[in-house]
């Protein structure tokens, strides 16, 4: 049932992800959006029904202070700002919020989706004790990792009879992903492939992904052996290939395969795999989408055996755009769900089912 009086949010970025959010909020009849925070002093000022491409007004300007947004009392902060560049400073970030007294559903930094053996102890007990002592609480979602690789793999194993494995894996032409930061110098699409960013150095993967595995795991009552296993499968582009971040020369990187394994006495148990294209027709001896660029999928070995394949693509057919959509949609769904939360920590194994509940369209 849908409260009387909708939450009070505030949107904290709006970026790739954080429009959406603006636009979903506005749809959600159980939400109120008052205030929004923005990076670009550019956006200062200016109407978010504009920053969301929504043609119209909202009657709430964005602002990047901080204190002033505070000082509203929202129920709920959406945080979709960028994390993967600024990891230490967005939890500081979110921390603080949830020290404030304000609860927090957020795209990242990933890791906090399940943040057990990756942040130091004294870390997690910062947050622990912070929600105890306000009640808020802090939730780290998306779309992967998030429902595609916790809620909707553990889902489906409750049809199972025997498990032999869990593969959660991401398939998807990034030609349209609009994130240069992330394509060229994190991934490092179109530079040589001797030049090694970051996230190919051992246990980098494992601190952005093995979240995910662990999470399912956990799901399923499983110990896993440490540290996990990375493997990395980064191939050059064969004709020159122009995507909407970076420009992609022949020679220089143009896709990559990765896994993150979770093994239980040696015998992979939790598979996390990408598969990232920069062309639809780059290395077709990869996992292949059904159909467009795109797609999440689980596979269960065992008995029975079970694939799901799930396709989005937005009303314009890009399924970029669409997978900023979800990731956004998940975040706000889950508003109602978190503010009712115990403070502290909340994973997907925490939350209650959530749907989307008043967004059918009347």
């Amino acid at each position: 049932m849908i409260s009387p009086q909708p939450l009070k949010v505030v949107v904290w970025s709006t970026g790739t992800v954080g429009r959406h959010a603006i636009a979903g909020i506005d749809l959600n009849p159980a939400l109120e959006l008052v205030g929004v925070w923005v990076s670009n002093p550019e956006k200062v000022g200016q109407d978010a029904g504009r920053l969301a491409d929504l043609g119209r007004d909202l009657g709430v300007v964005a602002t990047n202070d901080r204190d002033a947004l505070l000082a509203l009392a929202p129920d709920c902060i959406v945080h979709t700002a960028m994390a993967d560049d600024r990891v230490f400073e967005c939890i500081e970030d979110l921390f603080g919020f949830v020290e404030a007294g304000v609860n927090v559903v957020s795209s990242g930094p990933v890791l906090l989706q399940w943040p057990d053996q990756i942040l130091p102890p004294e870390m997690l007990e910062r947050l622990r004790a912070a929600g105890e002592r306000t009640g808020a609480s802090l939730h780290v979602n998306g779309i992967d990792p998030g429902f595609a690789n916790d809620v909707l793999p553990l889902s489906l194993t409750s049809l199972s009879q025997r498990i032999d494995e869990v593969r959660v894996m991401e398939i998807a032409d990034y030609s349209t992903y609009f994130q240069p930061v992330v394509m060229r110098d994190i991934y490092g699409f179109g530079k040589p492939l001797d030049h090694r960013p970051m996230l190919w150095e051992p246990g980098i993967l494992t601190m952005a992904w093995g979240s995910v595995v662990r999470q399912i795991a956990a799901g399923l009552d499983l110990v896993l052996d440490e540290p996990l296993t990375e493997e990395v499968d980064r191939r050059a582009a064969e004709v020159d290939t122009t995507t909407v971040s970076v420009d992609i020369e022949a020679g220089t990187m143009g896709a990559v395969r990765f896994q993150v394994i979770g093994k239980v006495d040696g015998v992979p148990r939790v598979v996390l795999e990408h598969v990232t294209r920069t062309a639809v027709d780059q290395v077709p001896e990869w996992a292949q989408p059904p159909e467009g660029g795109g797609c999440y999928r689980v596979v269960i070995t065992g008995e029975p055996f079970m694939q799901c394949d799930f396709v989005h693509h937005g009303e314009h057919g890009d399924h970029n755009v669409s997978g900023m959509i979800v990731t956004a949609q998940r975040l706000v769904n889950a508003v109602p769900a978190v503010v009712a939360s115990p403070g502290g920590l909340v994973t997907a194994l925490d939350l209650p089912l959530v749907t989307g509940r008043g967004l059918v369209a009347r």
